[in-house]
């Protein structure tokens, strides 16, 4: 996963632009077959993670398009392919549309590359964060439309190679939807686009907060299990897997700080963080708690705190300041609304607010047929890295510039895949003594 890391934050930011200006709308090719799809015309997919979450994007993919059909799935481990496979055919909305056969089940660390090579058109991408850089390569280099779960990677290296992959998948007209659901929400689209059109001035500070209780559960582990299968069955408790909660859950209200900015990066970053709950070994390495401060141009700042501890207060909300106005989104809680200066109630969201999650799935698949595909790959790199960056800055406890951020060396992701193999737990991190990279 080494790549190189001489990328300048000024060419990351021209990349940027570059992906970002405009999609390509000349007709391209899904798996040898025009562009210009008739309904007629099925949409084959592979799911490549059979949990929760990978089985609840397959029913959306699914839900999407009258014409698709879930024809392989992959998953690491028998057990979770069967039980994610079991509930979408026992699923009334969408089991008629299961056309996969026992060969098109893959599993073993490598079943996704089978998958790939299967003869799917579109991969759907849900397997845990540390392996999204090699997983979003091969699809890409496949040729493959592909729906990514965030994030999208645990460490710079993992962002470096999802930025190739994204710039591959450009020259390809290949489709890109990232799983940063929010971005997909009609209430949250429309306070972001009023904020990023100037309604409350300049934005000065965003504070956002996803508060939880404890996420995760821990699989024993068997005789004979090795490291590296019981730290995958384990995933989110590890760093190389998850990114920590603040990279793979708390993710969310980092990108919507990348929203409000504007998805200008920040300049640099300072942060705490610990574990005050999650001390048995069984909590693996990971924090239960962060508080980050980003630098944004113009002495702007972004404040993002999240915990996963259980009998506290909660809170999953966004409040945006401007020079004109604040904004404040409610998540899952209620409507977004904009008072002005004076603190008057300046708008209110009362449009529809369909399940974000089917949303980026049936725009998705409309690009697709219409031969316009959506790319969110610049943007849902860099959410990631702001992530990862305040990652960096908690567990070292030192000051993190975008430009370090982006070409840390420290590729956290083991050499050998070997399910048996020995791969020891990296020490929980100390602020001041653990050596950025």
């Amino acid at each position: 996963m080494n790549q190189d890391n001489s990328t300048s934050r000024r060419e990351f930011i021209r990349a940027s632009g570059a992906v970002t200006a405009g999609l390509m709308a000349a007709p391209f090719v899904l798996t040898g077959r025009s562009a210009e799809l008739s309904p007629g015309d099925a949409i084959k997919v592979g799911l490549v993670g059979c949990g929760g979450r990978g089985s609840g994007a397959a029913k959306q993919a699914l839900n999407a398009d009258s014409n698709v059909q879930l024809v392989a799935v992959a998953d690491a481990f028998e057990g979770n392919l069967q039980r994610g496979l079991n509930a979408l055919k026992a699923d009334n909305e969408v089991k008629d549309k299961i056309r996969v056969e026992p060969e098109k089940c893959f599993v073993g660390i490598d079943a996704y590359q089978k998958l790939i090579d299967s003869g799917v058109d579109l991969v759907v991408l849900a397997s845990p964060p540390g392996f999204r850089p090699m997983h979003l390569k091969a699809a890409v280099d496949a040729g493959k439309h592909v729906f990514c779960e965030k994030p999208m990677a645990t460490d710079a290296p993992g962002v470096r190679s999802i930025l190739e992959s994204v710039a591959k998948a450009k020259a390809k007209n290949l489709a890109i939807v990232a799983g940063y659901c929010w971005r997909y929400n009609y209430a949250e689209r429309a306070i972001f686009k009023r904020i990023i059109e100037g309604e409350i001035g300049d934005v000065r500070s965003f504070y956002g907060t996803y508060n939880t209780g404890l996420v995760g559960r821990n699989v024993p582990r068997t005789e004979g299990m090795g490291d590296l299968e019981y730290q995958i069955r384990n995933w989110f408790f590890y760093t190389w897997l998850s990114g920590d909660h603040l990279v793979e859950q708390c993710i969310h209200t980092v990108d919507k700080m990348a929203w409000a900015f504007n998805d200008v990066p920040p300049l640099k970053c300072i942060a705490h963080g610990g574990r005050q709950v999650r001390i048995a070994p069984e909590y693996g390495n990971i924090y239960d708690h962060f508080e980050c401060v980003y630098e944004y141009p113009n002495n702007a700042r972004g404040f993002n705190f999240c915990r996963q501890q259980s009998n506290c207060a909660n809170d999953n909300s966004d409040w945006i300041y401007g020079s004109k106005g604040t904004g404040r989104v409610l998540g899952f809680g209620g409507m977004p609304w904009i008072k002005n200066e004076k603190g008057e109630n300046a708008w209110r969201y009362s449009g529809e607010r369909p399940d974000m999650y089917q949303v980026e799935h049936n725009e998705l698949f409309k690009s697709i047929r219409d031969g316009k595909p959506i790319n969110d790959g610049i943007r849902m790199a860099h959410s990631t890295l702001v992530g990862i960056m305040g990652r960096m800055a908690a567990y070292t406890g030192k000051e993190i510039t975008w430009e370090q951020a982006l070409n840390s060396t420290e590729d956290l992701t083991p050499k050998n895949w070997d399910l048996k193999s020995e791969f020891p737990v990296t020490p929980v991190a100390m602020p001041g003594k653990t050596r950025f990279i």
